[in-house]
């Protein structure tokens, strides 16, 4: 499965994407995240059902700095160049 995250709030300079980043590692998920010119991070996911729903629990928590407001889910299309490891863009 893989799933694309829109995460809004405090989540540039806190952290936010390195977190994610060893949450996904921690996890087995594969991806990515980067930032957005809007202020927002994305996070791509490649996992299992369960990684992922533990991921997405994760990343509604966010770092100790970061103030998650919301949290935009959705299906996404398989990307087989994002399904090795987990990257920071």
């Amino acid at each position: 499965m893989a799933k694309r995250f829109f995460i809004s709030g405090r989540v540039q300079g806190v952290g936010y994407r390195y977190f994610a980043l060893n949450t996904a590692e921690q996890l087995g998920i594969a991806g990515y995240a980067k930032n957005l010119p809007d202020g927002r991070v994305e996070v791509y996911a490649v996992g299992t059902a369960e990684q992922l729903r533990a991921f997405a629990q994760q990343l509604r928590r966010g770092p100790q700095f970061a103030a998650v407001t919301d949290v935009d889910e959705i299906d996404a299309e398989f990307l087989p160049a994002s399904s090795s490891g987990f990257s920071v863009n």
